[in-house]
């Protein structure tokens, strides 16, 4: 999605909570790798594998010039004959450690397996962020989590192009105070959709 689409979408949910709670998780991630240097590992559950939002964060690092934006797609089932980029299997989530961030989406409950192996790499000094349906045990393993219900008024899929966006605009300048192209596109497009000030 680019950055006028968000600006859209944003606009559209103006008033509600996501887009404010969309760039508080996006900081939290970005901040996650930035001063550790990467090591980003993206996970869903056996039901749910974030394809979507391991392209966009890919797309925002390329953007942005952050590399370690750019995640690890952690999957459920690697086959032989998968290329490298999607043969990471769930061992390489029990390996992280200091310096990694572990990125769990999970719009339902994951199975106990996938839950052990990220309470692993949290006590190991990872850090764990949450995208998810609201289950407690789920919460209680994230440093952030940001939790998508049954009832709110937008999907998993729309927070997770807010979050993507907003993690490739959050934060400082680059050195020498230059903001990136994206940045400076996403935030004309934001004024751009701003409506009209009002008049008395």
């Amino acid at each position: 999605m680019d950055a006028v689409r968000v600006a859209l979408l944003r606009d559209v949910l103006a008033g509600t909570r996501w887009p404010q709670e969309s760039r508080r998780f996006a900081l939290a991630l970005r901040s996650s790798v930035v001063p550790r240097g990467g090591g980003l590992l993206l996970a869903g559950t056996e039901a749910y594998e974030p394809w979507h939002l391991a392209a966009h964060l890919s797309d925002e690092s390329a953007w942005a010039g952050l590399p370690e934006l750019a995640p690890t797609l952690v999957r459920h089932r690697v086959a032989a004959g998968d290329p490298a980029h999607l043969a990471v299997g769930l061992g390489r989530i029990a390996a992280a450690g200091r310096g990694e961030t572990v990125l769990l989406v999970a719009p339902e409950r994951p199975g106990a397996g996938l839950l052990e192996r990220v309470h692993d790499a949290r006590r190991a000094g990872a850090r764990v962020l949450t995208l998810d349906g609201g289950d407690p045990e789920v919460g209680g393993l994230a440093h952030e989590s940001l939790v998508v219900g049954g009832d709110d008024d937008v999907d998993l899929d729309i927070v997770q192009h807010l979050v993507s966006a907003a993690a490739g605009e959050n934060g400082r300048p680059p050195a020498g105070g230059r903001r990136t192209f994206r940045d400076r596109l996403a935030r004309l497009a934001d004024q751009l959709t701003q409506p009209p000030p009002a008049r008395w």
